[in-house]
Parts: C-alpha cells; sequence; structure tokens
C-alpha cells in the first residue's frame, strides 16, 4: 500500500468503489465470479477502503428484496477473508489435498453459505488481505475503530443496490471476529436507535465460530482441555496454568500489552508441550493449507477480475503482521457486554468445531456461563440435543430464547472447511429458525 497516492489516484479511487466482474480466468472461471466485488469507503478524506466480494443467494426461497444477507469476517487480528471465501464456505471452493498446491482447483463448495442467502465477505481491518490503509497509523487499533470502519463499508455496500435496504443482515464470523463480530452488530444497535427506520441497518442476528470473546475466562481454559485431552500431564498443566494466571491478572489490572504477551506464552508453551502441527485441530498431522489461497489471489488475472485496485495493494497474504501488531493491545480485552446486549435484541449463535483447542468448547462455556441475561439460567438449563443432518451425527444443539450454542462434530478451528455441508445446515436452520433452532 502507498500512504501518499498522487491526486489523480485518489480521484479514480473514489470513482471506482465497487467493481462488476465480466470475464473470468484459468484459474477463476467466470462461473465463480463475485456477483459484485470492488472496494466500499470508510473515510471521505481517506483513501482507505474495505475489499469485498458479494456472491448472490443460488436458490433463494424468497423474493430477493427479503432474502437475508450474511456478513463473514475473517478472524486473526489481520487474517483475509478471502479465507472464508475460498477454504471454507464460499460457493467455490479450493483443494486442499496436497497434490498440486502449485497449481490448485476450484471446485463447487456444496457447503456453500450462499445457497438460499446472499453472502458478502468483508478484508478486515484496513489493512488485511486487498483492503486499503491509507498509512499504518489509519488501521485500527480497538473495536471501537474497527465497527466504525465496518458500519461505513456496510452502509456503502448496501447502497450500491436499492433491495439491499430491505433485506435482513446477519453478522458471521470466526476465530478473531469474535470479537469483530460482536463490536459491529453492537455499534449497528447504537447507531439504529439514533436513525429513522428507513436508515437503519436491519441486522437480525450474529454468528460467531471458535471466537475469542471474552479472553480472561478462555485464557484460562487451556490448560484443562490440553490436560483432559491428554496432551500434557499434571505437572504441564501447573505450569501452563500459572501463566495463565498471570494473562488474566494482567488484563484485571488493565496492562493490556503485558496480558497479550502472557497469552502469547500461553499459546507457545502449550505448542511446544504438545508438539501438535497446528492448535486449531489436534488430530491434524499438518497445519489447514490456506497457503493454497495465495496461489490463487496473487495471481495477476485473478486480482484484475476481482476488481483489485492494484496501485494501491501489496501482494495479497493470508494474515497481516502489520494488522495484527495494531491490535496487539487489544487482544485480551473482552466484548462479552456487547453480546450481552446483542442476546436481548437480536438473536446469537456460538458454534465450535470439536476438536480446536485455540478457542476450544469449553472456552466459549467459560464466558456464556458469566453472561448478564436474565434468560441466562434458563439456558444453562436447557437440554443439549443431538444434531443430526442427513440422519448422521453432526453435532450437538443448546438453544434457549435468542442464544443458541452448536458444537460441530469432527471440525477443528475452521469448522466451515472441516464439515462444509453441515455448517451451511447449520447456518440455514439458524437463520430460518428451523429445526433445534426453532
Amino acid at each position: 500500500m502507498e500512504s501518499t497516492p498522487n491526486f489523480s489516484k485518489l480521484l479514480f479511487f473514489i470513482s471506482f468503489v465497487h467493481f462488476f466482474p465480466a470475464n473470468g480466468t484459468p484459474f477463476l472461471p467466470k462461473e465463480a465470479l463475485p456477483t459484485k466485488s470492488g472496494y466500499l469507503p470508510i473515510n471521505p478524506t481517506s483513501i482507505s477502503a474495505i475489499f469485498f466480494t458479494f456472491y448472490e443467494a443460488q436458490n433463494p426461497i424468497s423474493h430477493l428484496s427479503q432474502t437475508p444477507l450474511l456478513v463473514w469476517l475473517q478472524g486473526g487480528p489481520g487474517c483475509s477473508s478471502m479465507i472464508g471465501n475460498f477454504f471454507e464456505l464460499g460457493p467455490w471452493r479450493l483443494n486442499s489435498d496436497g497434490q498440486d498446491e502449485k497449481n490448485p482447483v476450484l471446485k463447487p463448495n456444496s457447503g456453500a453459505w450462499n445457497h438460499i442467502f446472499g453472502l458478502v465477505f468483508l478484508d478486515n481491518p484496513i489493512g488485511t488481505g486487498f483492503s486499503i490503509a491509507s498509512s499504518p497509523e489509519e488501521i485500527p487499533k480497538d473495536q471501537y475503530t474497527v465497527a466504525k470502519h465496518l458500519f461505513v463499508a456496510l452502509r456503502s455496500f448496501i447502497s450500491l443496490d436499492p433491495s439491499f435496504n430491505s433485506r435482513p443482515i446477519y453478522i458471521t464470523g470466526e476465530s478473531y471476529a469474535g470479537k469483530y463480530a460482536p463490536a459491529i452488530g453492537y455499534y449497528i444497535l447504537q447507531q439504529n436507535s439514533r436513525l429513522p427506520v428507513s436508515r437503519q441497518v436491519k441486522l437480525r442476528g450474529v454468528a460467531i465460530g471458535n471466537g475469542l470473546t471474552d479472553p480472561q475466562s478462555q485464557v484460562s481454559t487451556h490448560a484443562a482441555m490440553a490436560y483432559f485431552s491428554g496432551l500434557i500431564n499434571e505437572k504441564q498443566r501447573t505450569r501452563v496454568e500459572k501463566i495463565q494466571d498471570e494473562a488474566a491478572r494482567l488484563a484485571r489490572e488493565g496492562k493490556w500489552r503485558e496480558a497479550s504477551d502472557a497469552r502469547n506464552r500461553v499459546v507457545n508453551l502449550l505448542r511446544n508441550m504438545t508438539g501438535l502441527a497446528t492448535l486449531s485441530d489436534i488430530r491434524r498431522m499438518r497445519p489447514y493449507e490456506t497457503e493454497v489461497v495465495s496461489v490463487l489471489l496473487q495471481n495477476e488475472e485473478v486480482k484484475k477480475a476481482l476488481g483489485v485496485n492494484k496501485s494501491m495493494v501489496w501482494d495479497w497474504e493470508v494474515c497481516s503482521d502489520i494488522v495484527s501488531g495494531a491490535l496487539h493491545e487489544d487482544i485480551m480485552k473482552s466484548v462479552k457486554f456487547m453480546v450481552e446486549e446483542l442476546v436481548k435484541k437480536s438473536k446469537v449463535l456460538l458454534y465450535e468445531g470439536q476438536f480446536d483447542l485455540a478457542c476450544s468448547v469449553v472456552s466459549t462455556e467459560a464466558w456464556v456461563k458469566e453472561m448478564k441475561w436474565e434468560e441466562l439460567h434458563r439456558f444453562l438449563m436447557a437440554e443439549r440435543n443431538v444434531w443430526k443432518v442427513n440422519g448422521e451425527l453432526a453435532g450437538y444443539v443448546q438453544k434457549w430464547g435468542s442464544l443458541s450454542h452448536v458444537v460441530v462434530s469432527g471440525a477443528g478451528h475452521l469448522a466451515p472447511a472441516d464439515q462444509a455441508f453441515n455448517c451451511r445446515a447449520m447456518i440455514e436452520d439458524w437463520v430460518l429458525e428451523r429445526g433445534l433452532f426453532m
């Protein structure tokens, strides 16, 4: 990215806020192109903008003006939502079988979340993926700024098509989007309270997958999760717990950088003790092969087809260290209070892959049981039901009122990558309030 573009580039960018793809490439065939893609400005005085790809519903079950729109946010912080697009839940998915990583092949995804809904991927925050940050200083350092940028971008997206204004919106995401999703959801609630109905964003729900939402509670579960999975012994557990306690204490004292550093020590110690290929899935012999997305998105023809502003963006990378560094002091800050507000005024879905050690089922349960919500007792006492898809075990669902919690069987941190069809069934049933989500 360039921090001081000339005036002609600025004019060009402002006039080119979205892109309608026309021609495919050998890597990205025409049928795999998004319905719309390009840039959504976040500040009228800056060239900073959020990159998006939008895929209209393949088989909508209602008029498009009433068809829900799902917004997907990746985690990190600083990881591109093109991972979600081309590796997890987009309509076309890259092979990840390791046979020919230099020539990945896109194949139709039976688990695509745009089967009956519209689906938009946002490279968030600015500086992530193909998004543009006018300078490193403009990259958000807290969730308020993240949410403010996302709100402006979302309003810009809605303005692209008159029908978007009437469509219900669901914010979804995974990992560090366990903060992004509540942050933008909470911000929307605040803004809607000040806007006329005609200008409000029609937020209906927030879905968080394997999320980091209340880090103080969650960091305190890592040692127990590893111990009861047979990955560390009691002596090692005690050693990890000591650093966990330090991270939580530093967070309580408001020493955010030191708390984040302590959390990193917990994660690194667990990696060394367990020898796992990745904490994201304790079964895996090698990490998730998300680098296959780099091969696709570093291709110049693909960038052109997607409407990437190559004069303003460096080569695409899976995750940005610059963005991660900017949000380092944010890592241990909680957004649980935002979820508490969202569950009162919309609906919330929390789901985790069964084998994730980084943001585990147990870590989510640790903060959920501490929520300030008048219906919490009823939720905690609600039955946990066996969830099946096409007669096969898919996981477990616990629901009361506006809060649903799902354990996805046979999945890790990137649950839609591991169990694509089941996760599609989950999101569809949750949005439409079918089956166990009634």
